[in-house]
């Protein structure tokens, strides 16, 4: 069977060229446990650094940069979606990104599949306040709606204490329960994505 991949969307507010993103090292961290099933991660988009158009369709026009996107997204087998917390939501990036994954409910196949079919997402979130559940919430029903799908224990999540300034990428070492849980995200990723790749869904057939 071929080997799995995997692609990060980076949902942080920064662009490349600024400080460091605690999302990177969230989401690298989950790459390393992918690794250990021979997953290769071949990139992490920063959203910040493209013109992505409001919009919800697969392609807003001139200059859209979601298109091109979308196409590496899709070749991948799992989808890490990465966001920090703000204002104890995910950010405006994320939303933007589900919102342009609504175009799945209608870009199907002649059966009814949608391009996220066969293919696992999974959660990488970070912050200084509360907020990790929501966005699970929030976030992965938005996913399960546009196709793609959910592993058990599929998000992993670092919140530290409110009104403080310490962030994830500030640790020299993950802490042990974000690390315990990173493995079990890829552990179940990794399994489910081997599965639907050799046993895609069926669709159906008018």
């Amino acid at each position: 069977m071929p080997k799995l991949t995997a692609i990060a969307l980076n949902a942080t507010l920064k662009s490349s060229g600024e400080e460091a993103s605690s999302t990177d090292k969230m989401i690298d961290l989950l790459a390393q446990k992918l690794s250990a099933h021979d997953v290769e991660l071949t990139e992490t988009i920063r959203l910040a650094d493209h013109d992505i158009k409001p919009g919800v369709t697969s392609d807003e026009g001139e200059g859209d940069a979601w298109p091109a996107i979308l196409r590496r997204i899709l070749a991948a087998d799992i989808l890490i979606f990465g966001t920090p917390i703000w204002l104890g939501q995910m950010s405006s990036v994320a939303k933007r990104a589900l919102e342009r994954m609504d175009a799945f409910l209608s870009d199907t196949d002649d059966k009814g599949r949608m391009p996220s079919y066969g293919k696992v997402a999974v959660l990488a979130i970070v912050g200084n306040e509360d907020g990790a559940h929501s966005i699970t919430a929030s976030a992965l029903q938005a996913l399960n709606d546009t196709g793609w799908t959910i592993p058990a224990a599929s998000a992993c999540y670092w919140v530290g204490e409110a009104m403080q300034s310490k962030d994830f990428k500030d640790f020299d070492e993950t802490p042990e329960k974000v690390d315990q849980t990173a493995g079990m995200v890829a552990d179940n990723a990794a399994h489910l994505a081997t599965i639907l790749k050799g046993h895609p869904y069926p669709g159906h057939e008018d």
